[in-house]
């Protein structure tokens, strides 16, 4: 049983209701091709631990020019080929990850490049409790059946009761939809669900997102263009605060902001005790409504007792990444006599930019005393203040 969740992002199909200008996927989209920013939701995806692209056989150059921004990208696995049918192209695509140790498969069209990290997250949820589950929209519109005439006439009205547009994602456990496609092989399926259904597999419906639009028709470019403009505009900054408090005891180092500093002490507490790390954590997860340090990690949980602050760094920014936000600025101050921050600011700053995923340009560390006033003056102990600048996606 493998342990790994991986994406497949479909693109070997010609595209020919798109109209010229070569297959749709390879096409951009200001600037971007619509392969780029499909895969790049899976690809920024915490949840997600490698990607695989499916390619007709003709088309490397394309793949190549179009995916030149993730190539380098540690998750991309090399492309492989798929077949005649998509549903041919999935299978090999399941076949060719065989060596990979998956265990959850999540499968997109190359042609839904408006996918989001929160609807990934909700197929993958879905897994939990079901053999699949698919990203879907109920049906609100009146559907009208036709008769079968040159010129169509209205032969009747079905209920939309109960009736849903699929989407992808698709998410699987690979071992079950493996053997479902090999089943299935020769038979003509619309979509990833209806091979696991005809397995016997039940697949269950998570939200989808109306932004979430499948490049079909010509005419799609220019809605797809109007969407990537208004979504563009479609932003909120939040600003997070965040501060923390250690005291001193018997020792010989303090970590800060990721940093091991000599001094006369060390910082007492459940965790590392970086008070920088803790304040910065508390800020983000402040500036996106989702408690506090103490909520996610409790101190009465002893899996905790001496664990890197960085963890509750990482968990905090993997939780914006979720929301598909992006952490613009941070600002930590430490209130301290001693021991002296300036040397260390700069390896501060390097650290905490790893850990974040940010440019050291976008992060502050500082250093203050209180004139010798207070418990920072007596030195019986510090305190770390802290701001975080969060970019969201701006909930309509």
């Amino acid at each position: 049983m493998g342990s790994r969740r991986i994406a497949i992002i479909v693109a070997a199909g010609r595209g020919a209701r798109a109209g010229g200008g070569g297959p749709k996927q390879y096409r951009t989209l200001a600037g971007r091709s619509v392969l780029s920013r499909s895969a790049s939701a899976f690809l920024d995806h915490p949840e997600i631990d490698a990607v695989r692209v499916i390619i007709h056989p003709d088309d490397e150059e394309l793949y190549a020019e179009a995916m030149a921004d993730a190539a380098a990208h540690p998750k991309l696995l090399p492309p492989v080929y798929g077949g005649a049918e998509r549903q041919d192209s999935v299978r090999l695509g399941l076949e060719s990850l065989k060596d990979q140790d998956a265990a959850l498969v999540l499968i997109h069209d190359a042609a839904r490049p408006f996918v989001d990290s929160a609807t990934i997250s909700r197929v993958i949820a879905g897994l939990s409790a079901a053999e699949g589950a698919i990203a879907a929209l109920p049906v609100f519109d009146t559907i009208k059946r036709a008769d079968g005439a040159d010129r169509p006439c209205i032969e009747g009205t079905v209920s939309r009761e109960r009736l849903w547009r699929a989407q992808t994602p698709q998410g699987f456990r690979y071992n079950e939809i493996l053997a479902a496609h090999r089943a299935a092989a020769g038979k003509v399926l619309t979509d990833d669900a209806a091979v696991a259904e005809a397995s016997g597999m039940k697949v269950s419906l998570v939200a989808g997102s109306p932004d979430n639009m499948k490049i079909t028709q010509a005419e799609d470019f220019g809605m797809a263009e109007t969407l990537l403009g208004r979504k563009a505009t479609m932003q909120e900054y939040r600003t997070g605060h965040g501060y923390d408090v250690h005291a001193f005891e018997p020792g010989d180092a303090v970590i800060l902001c990721g940093v091991e500093i000599a001094h006369k002490a060390k910082l007492k507490g459940h965790s590392d005790a970086d008070a920088g790390m803790h304040a910065l954590t508390d800020a983000i997860l402040g500036a996106i409504g989702a408690g506090d340090i103490g909520d996610h990690f409790p101190p009465s949980d002893p899996q905790w007792k001496g664990a890197p602050s960085r963890v509750f760094l990482e968990k905090a920014c993997a939780l914006v990444r979720e929301r598909g936000g992006a952490i613009t600025h941070c600002d930590v101050t430490l209130v301290c006599e001693a021991p002296r921050i300036g040397p260390h600011r700069k390896a501060m700053r390097e650290t905490l930019g790893e850990i974040m995923q940010l440019s050291p340009e976008r992060i502050s560390v500082k250093a203050t005393t209180t004139e010798q006033l207070g418990f920072t003056g007596r030195q019986e102990g510090l305190a770390a203040l802290a701001t975080a600048t969060i970019r969201l996606p701006m909930e309509e």
